[in-house]
């Protein structure tokens, strides 16, 4: 049987990132991935003839800036443009909103909403940048393991350097809905709209659910090129960013191999013991890494024999489920916005199609009772009007983000058979705001969150790995008691998205899981992994 150091199980980013530290630190370290292909979700693949695209994840903010230089990812082909203007609101009404281009130019547009808003808008920046810093701060830093509420609020009290307007900001962002935190703020329902987008991606909630508007922290954490706050794209797609990784990973030593799904987490004397793959072979390792969700792990790769009840049970309620569906369109033309026909910085933005909070809090509304949204909310981006490489001349690509779309569907009903009436709702939602748009469709591939499931293994379609909940961050992610990477079973970690700090392309839990297990091993402070 052969035996290595550490198995790492899935080879999308937080795993890529993981491997890379603890055979940057010696330890001979081997990867099974299930698909052809590394990545996991940031993958870029071809669609349709002459078509690639971001298969899964779409946008970059949150890689962190520590792993991008450790891994030396820019100096192997990675290349991150920022988008010149963040967001773009077309409404019903013919008007718009865009965010970016400088402070003056995103009050200028906030202005001919409300001018109360647009003297707010500097504040508001400044007040979520304050509460950002925190979890910047936080991003590389391993929960203390106390209780997730009494954790919160240390964290937010623990600073001296935050004065007691940015604790309130602090705890409101954390406790409250996205409507309670925005409508503080700013009382355009369009303003409210743009930054309240943030707070139901990838959350299967509406705005007004407590809760939210961490969600939206979380969106904001993030930079470009040391740009904070700002969001980007990586040339050649999500998958350049997870190729460069890879790349790493095999010049410190770790093999890679694809097209190899795990079927079992083996254990001895109640410890980790290999793994045994879906072909019958078996692997040793004294340190099994899990880069997948709490619930796939747990229900599915591990013998419930070697969990006790209480855990079993708290991983059986662990809240999944982001509502979210995604699509890849193949487009002839660049479609036309009532709001704004012409093409210019507005077609490189993220496009927001969802004009109000009640337009969002409807949607969810809908999915609960009917399975998706008659109105989803939609963000489009046509990342082929910043890199070249994605599409042929004179034609384009679009990623689809679409919210919501309840991973269980009412009546027993399939997602199989679901999926192509709820692509037609989401592209007549589009064609509302840009009418021809449904003509200038060539292809389309689709992702239900069934498919999300099936494919890249995002239990109930989650793109987080499970609810970004206050119940279910820091020390609580995924089960208080084991919010510090290491699992029930000792030398089992858990590298994926459902540890702390969550969900996103950050590679933060990759990164805190290595150290956690180079710390099991007294080699963290000496390999500088702080």
């Amino acid at each position: 049987m052969d035996r290595y150091d550490a198995l790492v199980i899935g080879a999308g980013h937080n795993g890529l990132a993981c491997a890379f530290y603890l055979a940057r630190a010696g330890l001979r370290v081997k990867m099974f991935e299930a698909r052809d292909v590394v990545g996991g979700a940031a993958v870029t693949e071809s669609f349709h003839p002459g078509f690639r695209n971001s298969t899964a994840s779409y946008t970059v903010s949150l890689l962190q800036p520590r792993v991008i230089a450790d891994m030396r990812l820019h100096e192997r082909g990675l290349r991150i443009v920022e988008r010149p203007l963040s967001n773009f609101l077309p409404l019903p009404d013919g008007r718009s909103l865009s965010l970016g281009g400088g402070l003056a130019a995103t009050q200028a547009e906030l202005a001919t909403f409300s001018v109360h808003d647009a003297k707010r808008l500097p504040d508001y920046y400044a007040a979520v940048e304050r509460v950002a810093d925190l979890l910047r701060d936080l991003a590389l830093r391993p929960p203390t393991g106390g209780s997730s509420i009494g954790e919160a609020l240390s964290l937010a009290m623990r600073a001296r350097r935050m004065d007691a307007a940015t604790q309130r900001d602090a705890l409101a962002l954390f406790t409250r809905s996205a409507r309670e935190f925005l409508s503080g703020w700013f009382e355009s329902d369009p303003v409210q709209a743009v930054f309240g987008f943030d707070a139901v991606v990838g959350n299967h909630a509406g705005p007004d659910t407590p809760g939210s508007a961490y969600v939206l922290l979380h969106h904001v954490f993030g930079e470009v090129n040391g740009n904070r706050g700002a969001w980007g794209h990586a040339i050649g797609g999500m998958g350049a960013i997870t190729q460069a990784m890879a790349s790493a990973c095999r010049n410190a030593g770790v093999e890679i191999e694809v097209g190899a799904p795990v079927a079992r987490v083996l254990t001895e004397n109640g410890r980790a013991a290999g793994l045994r793959l879906a072909d019958g072979r078996e692997v040793a390792a004294p340190r099994i890494v899990a880069n997948l969700g709490p619930k796939p792990l747990f229900e599915r790769l591990v013998d419930p024999g070697d969990l006790d009840s209480d855990f079993r049970a708290r991983i059986a309620s662990y809240a999944v489920g982001s509502g979210s569906f995604r699509m890849n369109l193949a487009l002839s033309e660049l479609p036309r916005f009532t709001a704004k026909p012409e093409a210019g910085a507005h077609l490189s933005a993220g496009i927001i199609m969802a004009p109000s909070l009640d337009y969002m809090d409807r949607a969810f509304a809908d999915s609960k009772a009917l399975g998706w949204s008659r109105e989803p909310i939609v963000e489009m981006l046509i990342p082929s009007t910043l890199d070249e490489t994605l599409a042929p001349p004179g034609q384009h690509v679009a990623s689809l983000f679409c919210q919501q779309f309840n991973p269980v569907l009412p009546n027993d009903r399939s997602w199989d058979d679901a999926r192509e009436a709820a692509a037609d709702t989401i592209v007549d939602t589009i064609e509302r705001y840009a009418p021809g748009f449904r003509a200038s469709i060539l292809a389309r591939q689709i992702h239900s969150p069934l498919d999300l499931e099936r494919k890249f293994g995002l239990t109930g379609g989650d793109i987080f790995h499970g609810r970004m909940s206050l119940d279910q961050l820091w020390a609580a992610r995924p089960v208080l008691g084991h919010g510090r990477y290491r699992m029930p079973i000792a030398g089992l970690y858990l590298c994926g998205a459902g540890a702390h700090p969550g969900g996103g392309v950050t590679s933060a839990p990759g990164h805190n899981a290595a150290k956690a297990i180079l710390a099991d091993r007294g080699l963290a402070g000496r390999l500088g992994l702080r």
